[in-house]
């Protein structure tokens, strides 16, 4: 037979191609095909199992009574399930064999810092192939998540995105940064809501204010930013009226910046641009 005369090595790598955690009955099938490789693939089975049922408790947490009503589901929401970090890290990995879920809902307040980061640094490319919203709303998201979460869309993850929140998520001037230039390279970005964060006139200015050259990408489908209760002073709104007079967000049809430091005049002048654009601006 063909199979057995491939190297134990080779039958490894191929039980190893065929593992799926919310779908291992291939893998296992193929393990019991001779005695030889079931022997082999004891310690990857075992491991296979382990994260099985890691896998069938977190998705149980999303009210899915099953593995394979979880690999089915369009979405999925995880709301104050008291999530740990390795259960966002298990997350991550499962993130690869989710291929309908298009919705991906996370309020998890206790999972800690490094939750979202690791979550993050699971997703390979094509990770999330069709979720298009994705809200993360009081989970610690962090500069260090943020980046994380930078480096995961660089490599090809969530290619569908058309809605974010990270809401209320701690991410500063160091995080939007690091993560602007990744959303400013999502085509099909159309809502993005930052409401609740500590950055300032650093970040917004990463965000929008290299959009203007012409060789940067551009939000070029943004229809709403939200940048409620965040730390954008007189630089970051000058920054705003800067991007949308030029042209710089040509879809946006409302702005927001409700309870943020800038003075009076700062966010009159953004109110001013955004009227003759026809632009709804909430201030």
């Amino acid at each position: 037979m063909a199979l057995a005369a491939l190297s134990g090595d080779e039958q490894c790598i191929i039980f190893g191609q065929l593992c799926n955690v919310v779908d291992p009955g291939v893998a296992v099938a193929f393990s019991s095909t001779s005695s030889e490789l079931r022997e082999l693939t004891h310690a990857e089975r075992q491991q296979l199992q382990a994260d099985y049922e890691a896998a069938a408790a977190l998705g149980r947490k999303a009210g899915k009574r099953s593995c394979k009503e979880l690999r089915e589901a369009r979405r999925a929401e995880w709301y104050h399930k008291y999530l740990t970090e390795d259960d966002l890290a298990t997350l991550g990995t499962l993130c690869s064999v989710l291929p309908a879920l298009k919705t991906l809902v996370l309020t998890e307040p206790a999972a800690g810092h490094d939750g979202v980061q690791r979550l993050a640094e699971k997703l390979g490319a094509g990770a999330l192939p069709a979720v298009n919203l994705i809200n993360i709303n009081g989970t610690h998201v962090g500069d260090a998540g943020a980046s994380a979460l930078a480096t995961a869309l660089g490599r090809g993850a969530l290619p569908r995105l058309k809605i974010l929140t990270l809401g209320n998520t701690a991410i500063g001037d160091a995080g939007l940064v690091a993560l602007a230039p990744a959303l400013r390279r999502r085509p099909a970005l159309e809502m993005l809501n930052l409401w609740g964060n500590p950055f300032g006139d650093e970040g917004i200015a990463a965000l929008v204010a290299p959009a203007a050259m012409p060789s940067s990408p551009k939000l070029t489908k943004l229809k709403k930013l939200d940048l409620d209760d965040t730390q954008i002073a007189d630089t970051g709104c000058a920054a705003l009226a800067a991007a949308l007079g030029s042209g710089a967000l040509p879809a946006l049809k409302q702005i927001r910046f409700f309870r943020i430091p800038a003075c009076p005049s700062a966010k009159a002048a953004v109110k001013h641009v955004a009227f003759y654009l026809k632009v709804e601006c909430w201030w």
